[in-house]
């Protein structure tokens, strides 16, 4: 259409100025610790509760009792709150290792091993195999394993299909937990089955801080129970030019059959089993010399695991041994600057004493702490039992961010409900709750007729500044992490001022949005001549300087009520 008046008229012209500006990514929490099964230092991104169970299990036997780790009630609080997106690793004592298949066999039975298959969970709880009892029930099959089974072989076609089913299941009541229909054996076909199922597998590499994930295989994994490890018998090109299947190939493709895992090594209990409220200094939740600090080096890396919050439930600063990891978790979390730890300082029985005394012994803004130890039932077990405040915590926030915002305080009545806590390991005066506070650990409170709320939230920053609290630090966390993602953009681009602006034009937008949502007084962005100077160009810079004015929140509210005598006037 025209957009200028040549001869006189009334020339209506539309500027659209609706644009939305993107929203940063967002990142979920993360949590470390034990769990029934999947691979061991391998984060895995789950975004359901049923999703954890698929991949990491429930429950589980030690010595005459059934018990859960604090990292499945965890990640069951997680997903009741409001959460979706967990960040899960599991850690243990020990060498662990896959349970693969026994043979598939071909059609002629000459053939014993046509392709393998290996379960992408490892340790022994992994392990299948057993003599078949009536019904075909496997006496070591648990709702934790699998078994699979080949049906439907089609020669003429050179496809069959793969089941894979759970390994309590019976062959009159089979638990089918995946189907992968007419798979082949041609590498050169789409539905080839090691790149239908999928051929990966991921080991951890390096030492120390240098640490990484290596993938091996293929194939990206289209099963979340198992992959394909090897194939002995391909079929390239089935047909011949006639259309009909080769006779050399025939022979190839596997009966029906059904089969099961073993060889795995690795035991998920190590220790003699201190659970709940029992764990230990040398024994936490069944594990000894569990080693953390692999997994927490691996999750140091932020370009590939984004999270804004981290806990390991289940070490406790206080103990001497559990430390370590911790320091390793707080340093790594202050290097990335984009998360927060939620850290239990001492064990189940102690005292407000020891607790702020232990809280003194750490100085930083990116942890958090709070006390005492709550009661929950377990999801799982349906046992009632005290876990540390970091298995909860973790739902809290995910509340407060489903309802409000990450620079909302996540604490009182309206957004630290703990609704899931049956009571708190005791009930603190306001007394109590000075003390803890002063001490810069966020008292876990219980009101008559509001239940178990959190009371606090500051942060183990020691010095007062608008950091000490945890609401200014989240807030601090989600504008670092949409102006990185921004600014990662620009990296390579032309340093001029049409990239200045373009930074700028999607910057400030947010930054307003963030006020107009209570999470800012007030905010400037200068990104121009100013501090970019022929220099700072020269030396393929470019810089920006965000100033922001965090908005406070209202902990300590006053009332003064003022007695009057009868005609008295009110003040105006």
């Amino acid at each position: 259409m025209a957009e200028t008046l040549i001869s006189p008229g009334v020339l209506a012209r539309e500027n659209d100025s609706s644009q939305i500006t993107s929203q940063p990514v967002q990142a979920g929490a993360a949590i470390v610790g034990p769990t029934v099964k999947g691979n061991v230092d391998i984060p895995t991104l789950v975004t359901t509760y049923s999703e954890y169970l698929a991949n990491f299990g429930s429950t589980f036997t030690s010595g005459s009792d059934e018990y859960s780790f604090l990292t499945s009630i965890s990640a069951y609080n997680y997903f009741q709150n409001g959460g979706t997106s967990l960040l899960v690793t599991k850690v243990a004592s020990g060498s662990f290792s896959a349970a693969s298949s026994s043979a598939v066999a071909s059609q002629t039975g000459s053939i014993p091993n046509v392709f393998t298959l290996e379960t992408l969970g490892e340790g022994e709880i992994m392990n299948s195999t057993s003599t078949e009892g009536t019904n075909g029930s496997l006496p070591s099959g648990t709702t934790d394993n699998v078994r699979w089974e080949i049906v439907n072989p089609d020669l003429a076609n050179g496809v069959f299909s793969v089941l894979i089913r759970r390994g309590d299941d019976t062959n009159q009541n089979k638990v089918v937990l995946e189907t992968f229909t007419n798979v082949s054996l041609d590498p050169k076909a789409p539905n080839y089955v090691a790149r239908v199922i999928g051929d990966q597998t991921q080991t951890v590499q390096g030492s120390g801080t240098d640490v990484y994930l290596q993938t091996t295989g293929n194939y990206p994994n289209g099963s979340r129970f198992v992959r394909v490890s090897s194939v002995t018998q391909k079929t390239p090109d089935y047909f011949d030019n006639n259309g009909v299947a080769k006779n050399a190939f025939t022979s190839s493709i596997p009966t029906a059959q059904s089969g099961t895992f073993g060889a795995a090594t690795g035991d998920i209990l190590t220790g003699t089993g201190k659970y709940y409220s029992d764990i230990s200094a040398t024994d936490s939740q069944g594990l000894k010399g569990a080693n953390y600090t692999t997994a927490l080096n691996l999750l140091a890396n932020k370009d590939d695991y984004r999270y804004n919050l981290i806990t390991t439930p289940g070490l406790i600063y206080e103990n001497a041994d559990q430390k370590t990891p911790l320091n390793t978790l707080i340093s790594n979390t202050e290097n990335r600057g984009d998360a927060i730890v939620v850290m239990d300082l001492v064990g189940y029985g102690s005292t407000i004493a020891l607790a702020t005394s232990t809280a003194k012994d750490k100085d930083s803004s990116y942890v958090a702490s709070y006390w005492p130890w709550v009661q929950v039932t377990d999801p799982d077990s349906g046992q009632l039992v005290f876990v540390p405040a970091s298995t909860m915590i973790p739902g809290v926030y995910a509340n407060n961010d489903r309802t409000s915002e990450a620079w909302f305080a996540p604490a009182g009545i309206n957004r630290g409900g703990m609704g899931n806590v049956r009571q708190a390991e005791r009930k603190l005066t306001q007394a109590n709750r000075d003390t803890l506070y002063t001490g810069k650990v966020n008292p876990i409170a219980t009101f008559p007729g509001r239940g178990v709320v959190v009371f606090g939230q500051k942060t183990l920053q020691t010095q007062a500044s608008a950091l000490d609290r945890v609401n200014v630090r989240r807030l601090l966390i989600e504008l670092k992490g949409f102006i990185s993602q921004i600014s990662d953009n620009l990296v390579f681009e032309q340093n001029t001022a049409a990239t200045r602006n373009q930074f700028l034009s999607q910057v400030n937008p947010y930054l307003e949005s963030v006020q107009q949502r209570q999470g800012l007084f007030a905010f400037k962005v200068v990104m121009d001549d100013s501090n970019n100077t022929a220099d700072v160009i020269d030396r393929n810079q470019l810089v920006g300087a965000i100033y922001i004015q965090p908005t406070k929140t209202a902990e300590f509210i006053y009332l003064d009520f003022n007695i009057l005598p009868t005609g008295a006037t009110f003040p105006v």
